[in-house]
C-alpha cells in the first residue's frame, strides 16, 4: 500500500483527508511569541478573528525535517512506499524539509518527494489524485509519474480583497506589479512556474467573482474542481452553484483557506482550482 503525505497549505477539508488516508503535516503560524500548528492548535475562525484584530502581523514557519520524519516513521511499517507532495518550493522551504527527512529515514521504505509548484486546493487536487490511485492499489512509480504528469493540468485563479496581507507577509513576488494600481481595486492572482503572478484586477468584488466563474468555464475537460474561501462561505457556496452549470455540483469541493495561507491572503480571499483532462 502506498501512503500519501501533503502539508496544510493544501487546504484539504479534514474529513476528506481522513477518508482518503492522506497525512497532512502542519505549517506553523507565529503571532509574536506564540506559535500554533495550522489546523491543530487553532481553528480557521480563531485565526481570522485574531488576524483582523492583531497589531503584529503573523508569520509562517515551514515544518522542520523532524516533523516529516515522525510522519514517515509512523507510516513506513505499513507502507510499500510514501508519496509526499508539497507546496511550491519557490514559495516555501517545506519541500526541502521533506527531502531532508527522506534522507534521515532509517527504514527501507522508499519516499518520493514532489514539488507541486502550486498551493491551496491546487495542491489538494494533486494529493487526491495520488490518494485515489493508492486506494486502487497502483505502484509507487505509477503514482509519481501520474502526479508529475498532472501538475501542468492544474490551474488556479485567486481573488483577493486586498494586497495588504501579501505585502505584510513578504510573499508578494511578481504580484508587486499590481501595487501601483488604484487602492480600491481587487487583485486577481495566479501561479506560473511555481510563483505567484498577477492575473488582472477588477473594480468590484462582483466582477472578480465573474472572472473566477469565466476562468472555470474556459477550462478544458474539467476532471476536478474546487472553490476555496477564507471568510465568505456563502460566496463560495453561491459560486459552486453557479459552476454547477459546467461541472457536476455534487463533485465540486468547497474548502477553506487555512491559517498558513490566510496569513498572506487575508480575509475575503476566494479561489477556484481546476484539474483539466
Amino acid at each position: 500500500m502506498i501512503k500519501i503525505v501533503t502539508d496544510s497549505t493544501a487546504d484539504l477539508p479534514p474529513q476528506l483527508a481522513k477518508e482518503l488516508g492522506i497525512s497532512v503535516v502542519p505549517i506553523y503560524v507565529r503571532f509574536g511569541e506564540e506559535v500554533y500548528r495550522d489546523g491543530v492548535d487553532m481553528s480557521e475562525d480563531e485565526f481570522y478573528q485574531r488576524l483582523e484584530k492583531t497589531t503584529v502581523h503573523p508569520s509562517t514557519i515551514q515544518p522542520g525535517p523532524q516533523d516529516f520524519l515522525e510522519v514517515y516513521r509512523k507510516l513506513s511499517p505499513k507502507a510499500d512506499g510514501i508519496v509526499s507532495i508539497h507546496v511550491s518550493a519557490k514559495l516555501s522551504g517545506t519541500c526541502n524539509s521533506a527531502l531532508m527527512a527522506k534522507d534521515m529515514l532509517e527504514t527501507k521504505c522508499p519516499v518520493e518527494v514532489i514539488d507541486s509548484q502550486v498551493l491551496t486546493m491546487s495542491l489538494g487536487l494533486l494529493a487526491i489524485v495520488a490518494a485515489n490511485m493508492a486506494k486502487a492499489g497502483e505502484s509507487l512509480d505509477k503514482i509519481v509519474k501520474e502526479v508529475k504528469k498532472t501538475i501542468p493540468k492544474i490551474h488556479l485563479l485567486c481573488l483577493l480583497d486586498t494586497l495588504k496581507y501579501l505585502l505584510l507577509g513578504g510573499r508578494i513576488g511578481k504580484a508587486k506589479a499590481l501595487l501601483g494600481s488604484i487602492l480600491n481595486v481587487k487583485p486577481l492572482l495566479s501561479l506560473k512556474d511555481g510563483e505567484v503572478v498577477p492575473a488582472g484586477q477588477v473594480r468590484t468584488r462582483a466582477k472578480g467573482i465573474d472572472k473566477l466563474s469565466e476562468f472555470a468555464q474556459n477550462a478544458k475537460k474539467i476532471q476536478d474542481l474546487a472553490v476555496v474561501y477564507s471568510t465568505t462561505p456563502d460566496e463560495a457556496q453561491n459560486l459552486a452553484e453557479r459552476l454547477g452549470s459546467i461541472f457536476d455540483q455534487k463533485r465540486i469541493k468547497i474548502a477553506r483557506v487555512g491559517p498558513s495561507l490566510g496569513v498572506h491572503m487575508g480575509p475575503g480571499a476566494l479561489v477556484v482550482a481546476v484539474r483539466e483532462g
